[in-house]
């Protein structure tokens, strides 16, 4: 549609004409200003969208039986699997590529050849791991909860396996060098679910979050396995180093480090680098800032009676 026809509309409407270059100076500013290529051109970053669909069917590769199409047939799997991911991963490695060539360009270093295609292969044969770990943790879900009538409600309803199944696609993206497409596919999950665990952090198997709404996992955090986390549960940052201009250092440690066997109740909250030990329980609503010993409980103050309060004295 173009501008004349747009305003051409009997209603009445802006002048376009200069709301468009208003906007097209504003972009400019914006370039200019961080350093972005102001010639024409195709997209230089990857598509939320094509991340979408790429995930959508890397779900139905991992679980076609449950997530996949609904007419498909067991002795069909393999066949589907093969044609999914036919589709699926030359669109991967279309935005993997697009990802490495906005990274060279801002770096000022060439992208090794085949760089890309070793990264999809990479991921393409991880993916049966990837299947195995998620299914200690539909198992772990099921063990734990006991309104869980089946392995197959806790994997088609349960939004902390939906999470889940998005960060184990997404870490493994993150370790093999694309971290842009590893953040879209974890933010798809945060979007959808309310639980935002970012595509760094190190999460062992047989992991279960309960409820799930609001659960933060930050990107250095390293969960060890058999945890449980609880709704509301925040594992941040309780300081951000900064350098001499005051910006923000990346990638220091800066989150917390789960053993393995900790269970987190809803709403406690743990920042910085410090160290829950194993098999150690923190109750709901705690804040931890110190590092705390293997099999200890962290929990409220209890509130205590203190009698029946003194009568009031009346002039």
């Amino acid at each position: 549609m173009t501008v004349s026809s747009v305003s051409s509309s009997a209603d009445p409407l802006p002048d376009l004409e200069a709301v468009l270059a208003e906007l097209a100076e504003t972009r400019r500013i914006w370039r200019e200003a961080h350093h972005r290529s102001q010639e024409p051109g195709p997209r230089e970053l990857p598509s939320r969208d094509s991340v979408e669909r790429i995930v959508d069917g890397l779900r139905g590769v991992l679980f076609p039986m449950r997530l996949g199409p609904s007419d498909l047939r067991q002795e069909d799997e393999n066949r589907y699997i093969a044609q999914t991911l036919a589709t699926v991963l030359p669109e991967l490695l279309a935005q993997v590529r697009l990802e490495l060539t906005w990274d060279a360009r801002h770096e000022g270093a060439p992208t090794p050849p085949g760089r890309a295609e070793a990264i999809v292969t990479a991921f393409a044969t991880s993916l049966p791991e990837i299947r195995r770990v998620l299914d200690t943790d539909v198992t772990a879900a099921y063990r734990a909860d006991p309104a869980a009538r089946s392995v197959d409600e806790v994997l088609l309803c349960y939004q902390g396996i939906q999470a889940l199944i998005h960060h184990r696609i997404a870490h493994r993206l993150h370790a093999l060098g694309v971290p842009l497409i590893a953040r879209l596919v974890a933010e798809l999950a945060h979007g959808a679910t309310g639980i935002d665990i970012h595509p760094g952090a190190t999460i062992g198997d047989h992991f279960f979050i309960d409820h799930g709404t609001g659960v933060v996992i930050g990107a250095t955090a390293v969960i060890g396995h058999r945890v449980q986390l609880f709704q509301g549960v925040t594992l941040g940052a309780k300081s951000f180093p900064t350098d001499a201009d005051g910006r923000a250092i990346k990638g220091m440690p800066r989150h917390p480090i789960v053993e393995d066997d900790v269970t987190i109740y809803s709403g406690a909250t743990v920042l910085g680098r410090v160290t829950i030990g194993r098999g150690a329980i923190l109750g709901g609503s705690v804040w931890v800032t110190d590092d705390v010993p293997p099999h200890a409980i962290v929990s409220q103050a209890r509130p205590q009676s203190m009698g029946r309060p003194p009568e009031r004295q009346t002039a």
